[in-house]
């Protein structure tokens, strides 16, 4: 008559290595934990990066198109005319256009004290008031140029001129210094993803621009917001090149900002891979590191098994028993494993200011993987240890 182990003595055989080997025992699971942590953390921080950047341009639209200027045939840099972004609002295509215009050899500063060549990476432009509903911007503080102040000497900051200038709020009147003359902060703005030229500027409305500096209406760059839909997108792609500069439409660059975040996006997913791959390689070390404990454990214990199969224990009963100790001790890591990667994930989420996201299939694939890898890393020594027969076992006793 055939014996066969039940459910529950085949775990209680598991345990009974881990149990008094404990210390073993935990160095195995943290290998495999270790392994099992970077798969689960790498794919969760990769999804989770990624979700904030499709839900930024979800929420900023694909439909901001900028338009520059080229280079002309010989290599040379090109200038927008100055009607561009008048002509460019006239397509059906286009919801709004604003121009802006970067005002050559003039420094912003908090003070006249500050030296004229410490100038913080900072650009002054000038711009139309329609700069921020073309760019579905937010003003943290204040307000935006607007005809009642777009002639006097008011300026906006951008997020990172703000801080650069180290001007946290606008309260009572607030000053900076442009090249020998004191403007009045205004507002300041929220950070512009789709715009981050613009974050590190400080703006001021074409009349002032053109009274204190003789600034023209040559439009560095035009920003554009086409209507909702690829198809709108496309046609004004096409057209706003001869629409600003009908004699030389290739002389025009049309760009579309929200294309930088999909190819951050795709990058992330690039390096998603590499990272997998070095966490694969730690897993086959937690893997080996198993297989190394499990020989061990069979040498160790020749007269444990030789004992049980001369009281009748067959060879599968013998192999079951260190198979499931491995099993187990994948599963235990597995486990560990899972919970220290989406602890790190969790870390990494409030660090940068992000919605937790840890897939099922991070959750699931690593558990599966260790799992699996226990079970392989427990084949040979399980196979070892049934092959021992009692007599052989037994001279170690």
């Amino acid at each position: 008559m055939s014996s066969r182990l039940l459910p529950r003595d085949t775990l209680r055989l598991a345990t009974i290595g881990l149990r008094t080997r404990k210390l073993r025992a935990a160095l195995s699971v943290l290998g495999i934990s270790i392994g099992i942590a970077s798969l689960v953390a790498v794919l969760a921080i990769s999804e989770t990066s990624k979700a904030d950047l499709l839900a930024t341009i979800e929420r900023l639209g694909t439909n901001l198109l900028t338009v520059g200027p080229g280079e002309s045939l010989f290599g040379e840099e090109t200038e927008l005319p100055a009607a561009a972004a008048a002509r460019i609002r006239l397509l059906a295509e286009v919801e709004s256009a604003s121009a802006v215009t970067q005002v050559e050899g003039v420094t912003v500063r908090r003070s006249s004290y500050v030296p004229e060549e410490v100038t913080g990476g900072i650009a002054v432009r000038a711009t139309e008031d329609s700069l921020l509903r073309t760019l579905e911007g937010e003003l943290r503080e204040g307000r935006f140029l607007d005809p009642a102040n777009e002639r006097y000497p008011a300026i906006v900051l951008g997020a990172t001129t703000a801080r650069r200038l180290g001007i946290a709020g606008l309260d009572g009147v607030t000053q900076v210094y442009l090249s020998g003359r004191l403007l009045t902060v205004v507002g300041i703005l929220e950070p512009l993803r789709l715009a981050p030229e613009i974050d590190s500027s400080a703006l001021i409305g074409y009349p002032v621009a053109k009274r204190l500096f003789g600034t023209e209406r040559s439009a560095s760059a035009i920003y554009v917001r086409a209507r909702e839909g690829e198809a709108p997108v496309r046609r004004a792609t096409a057209l706003l090149p001869a629409a600003a500069d009908p004699w030389d439409p290739e002389e025009v660059a049309v760009s579309r900002p929200s294309d930088a975040l999909e190819a951050q996006a795709a990058a992330e997913g690039a390096f998603t891979s590499l990272f997998l791959g070095l966490g694969a390689v730690a897993l086959l070390v937690g893997g080996i590191g198993i297989a190394n404990v499990m020989i061990i454990s069979v040498l160790e214990r020749r007269s444990e098994v030789g004992l049980r199969r001369a009281l009748g224990a067959r060879r599968r009963h013998i192999a079951v028993q260190f198979l499931s100790e491995s099993f187990v001790l994948g599963v235990l890591g597995g486990a560990a494993g899972v919970l220290l990667g989406a602890a790190a994930t969790g870390a990494y989420a409030a660090y940068e200011g992000l919605e937790l996201l840890v897939p099922p299939l991070a959750v699931g694939g690593g558990l599966l993987a260790a799992c699996l890898l226990g079970g392989l890393a427990g084949l040979y020594p399980a196979t070892r240890a049934a092959r021992l027969t009692p007599t052989e076992a037994l001279r170690s006793v």
